[in-house]
């Protein structure tokens, strides 16, 4: 296709190709139906192939004027005796106009059909055009997107930064004329440039990467005119450097029949070049070309500071990795050690499951032995209990190498016995065990052990009988952690061997009471049948109405009503001495919400069943676990050993319900927080019970999630001082008794202040001044802190009005945001105190970006356009996110104290030099100004102004004060 306007020929000689386009040919097919000598002039105005000619053979310029207005007014050609004229538009809005000139008549039968067939070959023409040209956009979008992958291929592969920079000029030239290219990177602070690749066909200069060079060792450059402009520059470079004023220069290097250079940018901020260049082609770039090598130009920036920083995260890591190896060792141990832990929980969950499944003593004994040989060798065990008289001593479950057969004996001297005697376990070798038979303590049974190993049961604090394991080769030794090990699990079975005891005896007095049952039923079946049945229909239906008003519908457990009334009847039997001592157990789920919200109700239905059936799995039968609502349940426990018991449970419990499971087709990973109040004989309903369960839950909460917390007289205190400080709180809000400390921002360059930073301080009418630690927490919490941080920008926005000069900083809470008329206000109340904006700078937190990130992009961009700037507070102790630094208008932001602090420290102080250099460096791209908090020693200032920390703010500087020095 030629520029728009032109005129081409489409009859060409006969020494000349034939047509390459679409529209060619039909031109030349069309040219070839009319009589001879016949010429024809062919135009079209398209939106993709734009407005052009074609004439076969070349016409005079009437014609051709003729298919100009053609073209310019749909349909205002006319036909002649010796003329044919077409004019017409297609689907596509395309307008197509035909003018013949012939050397005489012709019938008007073949200028319909010539006519006809002129519309049909230039309309498909027209459109295999259009394709062709879709074709070669596609191709082109082909070829950059193909050479952005190997961009991006270059930038994580290995190898010499030469060749990958060789490589890329391999890419550039696939996409443009490039046989003469060079990058440069620049150094706007020193005013330096660096040519990192250079390759030219008519200069065979090889500079050195390493090499700076300044504007007097080139003067007249070209290159440092572009870094200058800042802006892409295309052209011949006489032209160039009219443009630029740049004179002429030998040693530059020939001039260029086209020149294209584009900068690379970080931001505003430019960092170097590339330039692409033709000696022998003029026109050789174009508009789509510059545009292309200005996308490109910045994939390389983004390339060559990716190798940059590779090389340094290849030192911090080998760095890293000789502390993780460290680590490592350490953890693998705390792993051994935590894996022991679980199988001693799951044998001890078992244990005590067991208890409650187990159909008879013989099956519960078999399970323990199989339970404890999981922890400890145990092929030689056996459970001896002292008989019921007291006198004698009974092997109830035995199983040996030597035989499992242990006859009963009468109480003696032998080593279970000296276990009975003394009421402690007893480890002993063969060595111990021939001295105390020796010393006439004990007297050896059945065969030889090598080594004994025996632990006592225990039942209402009396020893009733042995838990023993021993061993007849010397090759096997019990140790101190197999006797602490087998102590513990004792305490468990021996509350399940009572259990079981119990049961037994509980299962026999049912099957005795069974059988006395059914000979009195028999007697009375036949008389009344009938009334049995009428009463039994109204017992289902009682129980039925009752079951519906004391449980949860939808997990079939307890509700609220039956927990108080089981709680009432605990408090009631702990206060009398006839009942022990329990604990209520309140829970949470964490993030419940996010449930129902995301996945629907009915997931989260399935998800508290879920949870409902975990919990249960866990108790006791006589505990208590009831659903009070919502996500929350409660479980009345009992706790005889004054609440072991209970903190061993808790985190069995949360375990379990953290458990993952499918839901909806979704896997989740459920977590509750826990709070428990152990029983006091303060409390005299359930409801305090519940009162203090729920604020320590609460406390689980504030403390991370996924945890339980125990209600101590601590929290009752707090929670009084919170109620009592809220009160405070609102009286000083209505009495105004906040105040403006300010705190000087001085410049580390020459000491000058800055700014101040507006710290609140509250007048307590009792306590004192306070710090807003004493009280912020609790301000949130209520809500009281948006009240008291007007006070605050009252003050601070009369003290700018009453002049001075330097910023001051207030602090903006993320509740704040949330507030549609925040900006507003605040810009209201500047206006209204005549006070200057760009005097008053918001700092805010990371958290406070994040909440609700659009409401707080257009609060931020109102004020800005007022002129109040704003500060990242505390930067590095969040997200610490690149994403919003792009997004957010932030103009400066504050290094967390806890990095500066740790400029000081001798075994934290890399870490801390790394983590502020690197904050430093992302300030430096984005151009944003740094303030170090914190500064409280000459070291630390110091060492923020060496990593180029524009600002400082601390104690070493500048404490706060009532009324601020002006800057």
């Amino acid at each position: 296709m030629t520029p728009a306007g032109t005129v081409e020929s489409a009859a060409p000689p006969a020494a000349a190709a034939a047509p390459r386009t679409p529209l060619e040919r039909a031109v030349a097919a069309l040219h070839a139906l009319l009589p001879a000598g016949a010429q024809l002039a062919v135009g079209w105005r398209d939106t993709l192939l734009g407005s052009h000619f074609l004439m076969a053979p070349a016409m005079q310029a009437g014609p051709a004027r003729r298919l100009e207005l053609a073209l310019a007014e749909a349909g205002s050609l006319t036909s002649g005796p010796g003329t044919i004229s077409l004019s017409w538009s297609d689907e596509e809005a395309a307008h197509l106009s035909v003018v013949v000139q012939l050397q005489g008549p012709l019938d008007d039968g073949a200028r319909e059909r010539w006519a006809t067939t002129a519309r049909a070959l230039l309309g498909s023409a027209l459109e295999a055009g259009r394709a062709q040209a879709r074709m070669d956009k596609l191709e082109k979008s082909r070829r950059l997107q193909q050479a952005l992958y190997e961009i991006a291929e270059l930038a994580s592969a290995e190898g010499e930064t030469g060749e990958m920079l060789h490589r890329l000029h391999a890419i550039i030239g696939s996409l443009m004329y490039a046989p003469n290219c060079y990058i440069v990177t620049y150094d706007d602070t020193r005013k330096t440039l660096r040519f990192i690749y250079f390759a030219d066909e008519a200069d065979s200069y090889q500079p050195d990467p390493e090499q700076e060079w300044t504007e007097e060792d080139m003067p007249n450059s070209l290159t440092f005119a572009l870094l200058r402009h800042g802006r892409a520059l295309r052209g011949p470079s006489t032209l160039i450097r009219r443009k630029l004023q740049v004179t002429y220069s030998e040693i530059q290097g020939p001039d260029s029949q086209d020149w294209l250079g584009v900068p690379m940018k970080r931001g505003e901020r430019v960092c170097g070049a590339i330039v692409v260049q033709s000696y022998d082609r003029p026109a050789s770039y174009t508009d789509e070309d510059r545009a292309l090598l200005g996308y490109v130009a910045q994939h390389v920036l983004t390339t060559i500071d990716r190798r940059q920083a590779q090389v340094e995260l290849e030192r911090r890591v080998r760095e890293r990795t000789l502390e993780l190896q460290h680590a490592n060792r350490e953890l693998q141990e705390e792993v051994v050690e935590r894996q022991r832990a679980e199988r001693l929980q799951h044998a001890l969950f078992r244990i005590t499951e067991m208890a409650m499944s187990s159909e008879s003593l013989e099956q519960y004994y078999a399970k323990v032995h199989a339970a404890v040989d999981e922890l400890i060798y145990a092929r030689n065990f056996y459970i001896a209990l002292i008989s019921d008289d007291q006198d004698s001593i009974e092997f109830v479950y035995s199983v040996d190498e030597k035989g499992d057969h242990r006859p009963a004996r009468r109480l003696s001297n032998g080593l279970t016995e000296y276990v009975l005697r003394i009421r402690e376990a007893v480890l002993a070798d063969r060595a111990d065990i021939d001295r105390l038979a020796g010393a006439g303590e004990i007297h050896e049974f059945g065969n030889q052990a090598y080594s004994w190993l025996g632990v006592p049961l225990h039942r209402d604090g009396e020893v009733v009988g042995v838990l023993a394991v021993q061993s007849y080769t010397p090759d096997i030794r019990f140790s101190t952690d197999d006797q602490r090990l087998l102590t513990f699990v004792a305490h468990n079975i021996s509350n399940g061997l009572a259990r079981q005891r119990s049961q037994e005896r509980l299962r026999a007095a049912h099957a005795e009471l069974e059988q006395r049952v059914v000979e009195r039923t028999t007697e009375l079946e036949q008389a009344n049948e009938q009334l049995v049945a009428q009463i039994g229909e109204r017992m289902r239906a009682e129980e039925r109405l009752t079951h519906q008003a004391l449980h949860d519908a939808l997990t079939g457990l307890p509700n609220r009503a039956y927990l108080l009334d089981c709680m009432a009847s605990a408090i009631e039997r702990a206060q009398l001495g006839d009942g022990m001592p329990f604990a209520v157990l309140f829970l949470d789920l964490d993030r419940f919400k996010l449930v129902n919200d995301s996945i629907g109700h009915a997931a989260g239905d399935e998800l508290l069943m879920e949870v409902a059936k975990r919990i249960v799995s866990a108790m006791r039968a006589e505990d208590v676990v009831a659903r009070l609502g919502g996500d929350e349940f409660a479980i009345l426990v009992s706790c005889p050993d004054g609440g072991d018991s209970v903190r061993d449970l808790a985190p069995r419990l949360l375990a379990l319900i953290g458990r993952p499971l499918w839901v909806a087709g979704r896997e989740l990973f459920p977590s509750a927080s826990m709070g428990i109040a152990l029983w006091n004989p303060r409390y005299s309903i359930g409801e305090e019970l519940l009162r203090d369960a729920d604020a320590a839950m609460y406390r689980a909460k504030n403390e991370g999630r996924d945890r339980y917390a125990i209600f101590d007289e601590a929290m009752r205190e707090q929670a009084v001082r919170s109620l009592d400080l809220e009160a405070d709180l609102r009286r000083a809000i209505i009495s105004r008794d906040f105040l403006p400390y300010y705190q000087p921002i001085i410049r580390l360059e020459d000491g000058e202040v800055i700014g101040h930073e507006a710290l609140l301080r509250w007048q307590h009418e009792r306590r004192g001044l306070l710090a807003p630690a004493a009280f912020i927490a609790l301000g949130e919490e209520s809500g009281l802190i948006e009240q008291v941080d007007w006070l605050l920008y009252e003050q601070v926005i009369g003290e700018l009005a009453r002049g001075g000069s330097g910023y001051i900083s207030v602090n903006v809470s993320p509740r704040h945001f949330r507030s549609p008329d925040f900006a507003d206000r605040l810009l209201g109340l500047l206006e209204s105190a005549d006070a200057d904006p760009a005097r008053l700078r918001v700092e805010i937190t990371e958290v406070a970006l994040l909440d609700d990130a659009p409401r707080t992009l257009r609060i931020l961009n109102t004020l800005r356009e007022h002129g109040v700037l704003a500060q990242l507070d505390d930067f590095g102790t969040g997200f610490s996110a690149l994403s919003y630094l792009h997004r957010f208008p932030i103009s400066g932001l504050k290094i967390d104290r806890s990095f500066v602090a740790g400029l000081n420290e001798e075994g934290g102080r890399q870490e801390s030099l790394a983590l502020v250099r690197a904050i430093m460096a992302l300030a430096g791209t984005l151009g944003i100004e740094t303030v170090g908090e914190g500064v409280e020693t000459e070291v630390q200032r110091d060492t923020l102004r060496e990593l180029g920390c524009s600002c400082g703010q601390g104690f070493l500087l500048g404490r706060p004060a009532a009324r601020r020095v002006l800057a």
